[in-house]
């Protein structure tokens, strides 16, 4: 039989190889009962995880899984060390499941940490859906960008914004005197004189690398990361913005500074894609937007 087979040696016979495979996917059907037991575990409560933790270990070692499926294993693995204050275990089993997403995503990730930059949970989604930011072959941060004119709650989408482009660059195409007027600015309030930028600051959750990954993930093959336990996942992840209590403000954009120094100030959480308000300096409602009045909509 198969089972007897010497290390290295390859199945030559018809009964050998159905042996092998036989054997192939029985270890396949152990290590996802396993994982399936994990994740039921893990929702039973605190005194599970370290039965949970020994269940994915055991479906790690039966190597029977795609690196899809194994990087799904590792990351729930990291998550319950996580949750037990095995910082050290969690960062390895993190550092294990990002070697196997895919190369593009890593990048992003790494070149979104190389810059500092900190995102929150995506806002909007009915307007952004599954856009996301675009690394290109010399390392430059292509993001989409959502404008909300927030008197009117209408939007506009710069589609690719280098991170390397200063605000006026794209203000000065989309308010030129060739383009057609916005049809709700009956008044014309808004043109390129008038507008001024603005992001909200002080307020927002910084996200982990994990859940970092899982967002950029959608709609790839890997983005099937398993949700177990998110309650308590959510509480461990994300670290609130440090800002002391009344700090949520309104922060004007100077439309001279590029779009990484924007992302870069401290206070800036991005929500998945940079959003930016704009609003006219001729309007009625000028006023109750930069004295706090307006918020935006929950």
């Amino acid at each position: 039989m198969a089972l007897w087979m010497e290390t290295g040696s390859e199945p030559k016979t018809e009964t050998e190889i159905a042996d092998l495979e036989a054997i192939s996917a029985l270890k396949e059907s152990t290590a996802l009962e396993l994982k399936e037991k994990g994740n039921e575990l893990v929702k039973k409560g605190k005194k599970h995880y370290p039965e949970a933790i020994h269940c994915y270990s055991r479906a790690i070692d039966q190597k029977a899984l795609n690196d899809h499926d194994t990087s799904v294993l590792f990351s729930n693995r990291a998550h319950v060390n996580l949750l037990l204050g095995n910082y050290r275990r969690a960062l390895s089993d993190s550092q294990d499941a990002i070697k196997l997403f895919p190369a593009n995503v890593k990048d992003l990730v790494s070149a979104i940490e190389d810059r500092r930059l900190k995102l929150g949970n995506a806002m909007y989604r009915e307007l952004t859906g599954l856009r996301k930011p675009v690394l290109d072959k010399n390392g430059i941060l292509h993001w989409p960008v959502l404008l909300l004119y927030a008197e009117f709650m209408s939007s506009d989408f710069i589609e690719d914004f280098c991170e390397t482009d200063m605000f006026s660059a794209h203000l000065d195409i989309m308010f030129s005197e060739s383009c057609p007027p916005l049809p709700w600015d009956k008044e014309n309030h808004y043109s390129r004189d008038a507008i001024e930028l603005y992001y909200e600051a002080g307020s927002g959750i910084c996200l982990s690398k994990s859940k970092i990954l899982r967002y950029l993930l959608e709609g790839t093959a890997a983005a099937n990361v398993e949700s177990i336990g998110e309650e308590e996942k959510d509480a461990a992840d994300g670290s609130p913005y440090d800002s002391s209590a009344g700090s949520y403000k309104w922060v004007k954009v100077n439309e001279k500074r590029t779009l990484h120094d924007v992302l870069n100030e401290p206070n800036f959480i991005i929500p998945m894609i940079p959003v930016f308000y704009v609003v006219s300096k001729r309007s009625g409602f000028y006023k109750d937007f930069i004295t706090g009045k307006w918020r935006p909509p929950a």
